[in-house]
């Protein structure tokens, strides 16, 4: 069987396991949120935290309950890290540095799970499972929570009311995401990842030798991982490590869970605002985008250019073979597209115009299906501003489910659309302006450039994947980087809560003649066209400095 052929049934078996997926789990997803009963477990966690499930808040209130608790989770994972050489189960190591515990805080509770340190080498048990681990389910939980937020705005008329944030970030964990994970956990120990706490035991190697590994809970961790689209690993490799993704089938595995619950929110926003067609509006946008990138990736890495791709097959250069150039796209596509930001391969090792694509999947705003909760709320402000463009093309004030989109939510989806570009240009700019951070680079010219670019995209975006090449464990890197984690998930979040309460402030406008009608393709056409043209504008004079600047000059 041909490579390519290899591919194309990977990407078929995925397509049909998210599709009979989609529908079970879309529904449960809305069921839970609609739901005004607690179970019993989730009654001892409200108990336990001193909230009152039963409150509705407005949108100052949910959001309050939001940073609240994430300033909370950086704090408590903060001092975790900087006591580790005082707990047990630390596996010798050694506690954290100040900045380093600092951006590892902010980066596991923002859910981008950028890691400027060796898993294997810095991270104790009681760390990786008590602080990250936890952090993977929550942080997750709280993005579906801003989401469910959001629809619910565009759901209900005359009333500010949102819902209660502390209800929702219980029910998502326990009702979602754990019960998704101790079932995934089983699948991959099947596949062969590992489950243990087993401290660090030598190994022999090929052609004599021996190396230090240290096990872990690594199959819970990683399911979750994926799930949540978190992405840090356990180990430096990530995804591309055996204990973490042994084979071609847990390989298809973590792509279908990076993959299944973005998808599956388009059908609980359907259900949720009482129309089934726009979640498939919403649902047809994304996966044509995402379609389109890993066709485009695949392509330009099986094609060869000279006798060493011949032999090869494509560019295999910082891939797996026991993934392959199909297997590695389908994974660095899905991971780029959502705010998963785990690695199955090298993404500085890519041709030049595959690792444009993976920073460019990052630059649209990963909403194609993007993070759990943050690709579907990213997708409805940018419905709302396609709404907008269509109704200056006509002359007629715009309308999308039923809420009149004036001044006041413009004002917020455009804030919320600037706020991520303004932080990976600026900082990337300081980092070339200043003499010490251009130091940590490996290579120079356009590749290098990319390094410094992706990092910033990666850690503004919420993704976490890195680029490779760059030394990113200094103080400039650890500072910055962690300040645009930090703004990158927190501001949107108040634009998104804002433009939520207001929508749910307005009476319901009938619809008209005029009215457009945002489930039919037309509108999926024009939402694709606003995206692309949105990221464009932003970002192209950035790419044309770096990977396209590559990818011409191969």
């Amino acid at each position: 069987m041909s490579p390519v052929l290899a591919g194309v049934l990977q990407l078929l078996a995925l397509v049909a396991a998210l599709g009979l997926s989609y529908r079970p789990l879309g529904d449960h997803m809305a069921r839970v949120y609609s739901s005004e009963k607690h179970l019993r477990p989730e009654k001892w966690i409200y108990k336990a935290i001193g909230a009152n499930p039963s409150v509705k808040m407005r949108w100052p209130a949910y959001l309050r309950g939001v940073l609240a608790f994430s300033a909370v989770s950086v704090l408590f994972l903060y001092l975790l890290q900087r006591v580790q050489g005082s707990l047990p189960g630390s596996l010798g190591f050694v506690s954290i540095d100040p900045d380093q515990a600092f951006n590892t805080a902010a980066s596991f509770v923002a859910n981008t799970n950028w890691q400027s340190y060796y898993g294997e080498q810095a991270m104790g048990h009681v760390v990786q499972t008590g602080g990250l681990a936890v952090q993977n389910f929550v942080s997750a939980a709280v993005g579906i929570a801003v989401a469910v937020a959001l629809v619910r705005g565009f759901a209900r008329s005359r009333t500010g009311e949102l819902g209660n944030f502390w209800s929702d970030l219980v029910r998502g964990t326990v009702r979602i995401l754990l019960p998704i994970s101790v079932i995934g956990a089983l699948v991959l120990v099947a596949c062969g990842a590992i489950q243990n706490f087993s401290g660090i035991h030598e190994v022999g190697q090929f052609g004599g030798g021996t190396q230090q590994w240290n096990g872990g809970a690594v199959a819970s961790q990683e399911v979750i991982k994926e799930l949540g689209t978190n992405g840090g690993g356990y180990f430096n490799a990530n995804s591309a490590h055996p204990f973490e993704n042994p084979n071609g089938l847990s390989n298809l595995f973590e792509i279908y869970l990076i993959l299944v619950i973005p998808f599956a929110l388009t059908r609980t926003f359907g259900r949720m605002v009482g129309s089934i067609k726009q979640g498939y509006a919403i649902l047809g946008t994304m996966a044509a985008i995402w379609l389109g990138f890993t066709a485009l990736m695949m392509w330009t890495e099986f094609a060869h250019h000279g006798p060493a791709f011949d032999i090869a097959g494509g560019a295999m250069e910082g891939k797996e073979t026991r993934f392959g150039i199909a297997g590695s796209s389908l994974f660095s596509v899905a991971t780029t597209l959502t705010s998963t930001g785990a690695v199955n391969s090298f993404h500085s090792s890519y041709t030049g115009f595959g690792g444009g694509l993976t920073m460019l999947g990052m630059q649209l705003g990963e909403i194609a299906p993007g993070g759990v909760g943050s690709g579907l709320y990213g997708m409805l402000i940018m419905a709302v501003i396609a709404v907008f463009i269509a109704g200056l093309m006509v002359g007629r004030t715009p309308e999308y489910l039923g809420k009149k989109i004036g001044t006041r939510e413009i004002k917020f989806a455009a804030c919320y659309i600037l706020v991520t570009p303004a932080l990976v240009l600026c900082f990337t700019a300081a980092s070339f302006v200043l003499d010490t951070p251009s130091h940590s680079m490996t290579n120079s010219g356009a590749h290098g450039f990319s390094e410094i670019l992706y990092a910033f995209t990666s850690g503004a975006n919420n993704n976490g994947s890195a680029f490779a090449g760059l030394n990113a464990d200094t103080q400039w890197f650890n500072s910055t980087i962690g300040i645009a984690m930090l703004l990158g998930r927190f501001l949107p979040m108040v634009f998104v809560l804002a433009l939520a309460g207001s929508l749910a402030e307005q009476p319901p406008v009938p619809e008209t003649a005029g009215t457009l009608r945002t489930e039919k393709p037309l509108f999926t056409g024009l939402l694709v066209g606003t995206i692309m043209i949105i990221a464009g504008l932003t970002y192209f004079p950035a790419l044309a400095l770096g990977p396209l600047a590559e990818g011409l000059a191969a």
